[in-house]
């Protein structure tokens, strides 16, 4: 098999990936800040780091995947006081919340899900290094990071030093020793989450708990470090410099993998913009399947424009593959059911899945199963034509082969078309109940029965007219909602 190549982050260039130790990932990718509802953009990175996860699993590597949540932060503080609970709660209340939108994306639970409130003790531990190392130091109970101690400063993000000393903001805090400099403690204030620390009592600063978590559960060096592109500077820069200041290794990750922002109509989500577009409210009108399909249909670098037309067309090419299926058992009822022969489509396999071992690229994979579709269809349609049946179950299995095992890294094509029907339709503000639309279609069959096919097509039309599509087969006739 072929060598899985990655875009590094940190060279800038694409690289053959080779794990610390053969055969075995440790991977982590930041999570969420907990304080509200997960959003699109919460979405692609998890989705992301989902199918790339997933597909090294497949490729036989053993992974071991951790994502974090953030649950001490000033947003959470800040969301608390608002909402009258404590900052628990609201870490507690909202971690559910995103817990139960990446399942209904489809998105597996990681290996490890560390909390930043259940790594103090390391936090502390790593903060008390680094001020013993001479990294950082203490002024009123916070403590700092000394960028200009290393040497390296930057490296991720390509940023000099001086550059950013002559942007840096006037009326910094005033305790720093350089307005660079950024906290790995804050002395805590009223009312706010607090741990006793040789400072006295406080909590952490962002950048180090993620630090804290990944040396904490997957050691001081890692093979992947992934998060959005908004995180390369400065959370990740900062963790690499706190990281390898403390243990004295270097590098920290191995590979760092950064996924491309979702842009709302063309522009950058923000709340300033009040452009968010919520996972619920996208699950509200679409089928998870063609939220993913959307999330994964544009390379995981690459920036992807949200509009309510591009769902629409996700959806649609799902329910185009579903069409296909629907047909398929059909005109052949036990195919879905026939366990297809995957090592006598290697070759093919290996076609399809190529763009994967060039930096995960889901998107031409995607393409390719299309084309998987299509030959289905055709094989199908060539059959019906010349009335010849023969060799057509091998190449509707072949497809079936290839379509299945893309679906144990994609998460996408991966159910029934009953089972898809059933989510789609229900998502749908109908018009006429479901017991309405059953029963016109029962006065449609007793009028073709009858042979008054004036009668027949009205009712057609009727439902047509209400977003019903009806498709007859061999089976019966069958219903779902206009795309």
């Amino acid at each position: 098999m072929a060598s899985i190549k990655v875009f590094n982050s940190l060279t800038g260039e694409r690289e053959e990936f080779q794990p610390n130790e053969p055969g075995k990932v440790s991977m982590y990718v930041c999570g969420p800040t907990v304080y509200d509802l997960s959003h699109i953009g919460h979405a692609r990175s998890a989705v992301s780091f989902d199918v790339i996860q997933k597909y090294l699993r497949y490729r036989g590597y053993e992974v071991k995947y951790a994502r974090n949540y953030t649950d001490v932060d000033d947003k959470i503080i800040k969301r608390s006081a608002e909402e009258g609970i404590t900052a628990e709660e609201v870490a507690e209340k909202y971690i559910k919340a995103f817990d139960e939108d990446m399942a209904a994306l489809g998105v597996g639970l990681p290996d490890l899900r560390p909390r930043a409130t259940e790594s103090i003790g390391k936090i502390i531990e790593v903060t008390d290094t680094l001020v013993k190392k001479g990294f950082a130091y203490e002024t009123g109970g916070d403590v700092y990071y000394s960028v200009r101690k290393k040497a390296d400063y930057g490296k991720l993000s390509g940023k000099n030093i001086d550059e950013l000393e002559s942007g840096a903001r006037v009326g910094v805090d005033e305790r720093k020793k350089d307005p660079l400099d950024f906290a790995l403690w804050k002395a805590s204030k009223p009312g706010e989450p607090s741990w006793e620390s040789p400072w006295g009592k406080g909590r952490p600063g962002w950048h180090i708990e993620c630090s804290a978590m990944v040396l904490e559960w997957l050691g001081d060096t890692i093979d992947i470090h992934g998060g959005g592109k908004d995180l390369i500077f400065p959370h990740h820069e900062n963790e690499i410099a706190q990281s390898e200041s403390a243990t004295g290794k270097s590098p920290y990750a191995r590979y760092w993998l950064h996924n491309g922002f979702v842009n709302i109509e063309k522009e950058k989500m923000s709340k300033s913009l009040g452009n968010i577009l919520n996972i619920r409210d996208a699950l509200r009108d679409h089928t998870a399947e063609a939220v993913r399909l959307f999330l994964l249909s544009s390379h995981y670098r690459s920036p992807i424009d949200y509009t309510a037309e591009s769902l629409r067309e996700a959806e649609s090419a799902v329910e185009r593959f579903y069409k296909t299926l629907q047909r398929a058992s059909s005109e052949y009822p036990t195919i879905l059911l026939a366990e297809p022969c995957v090592s006598c489509v290697e070759d093919r396999l290996h076609d399809a899945f190529r763009p994967m071992d060039d930096d995960f690229n889901t998107a031409e994979v995607i393409g390719n199963l299309f084309k998987e579709i299509t030959r289905m269809n055709k094989a199908m349609d060539e059959a019906r034509s010349k009335g010849v049946k023969k060799g057509v179950w091998e190449e509707l299995s072949n497809s079936l082969a290839v379509i299945r095992e893309a679906a144990k890294f994609l998460g996408v094509f991966n159910r029934t078309p009953e089972e898809y029907y059933k989510d789609k339709n229900s998502r749908v503000r109908l018009e006429l109940s479901e017991e309405e639309i059953e029963r016109l279609i029962a006065e449609r069959n007793e009028a073709r029965k009858n042979k008054d096919f004036a009668r027949a097509d009205a009712v057609r039309k009727e439902l047509l007219d209400k977003g019903i599509v009806l498709e007859d087969t061999p089976k019966g006739t069958t219903w779902s909602v206009k795309g």
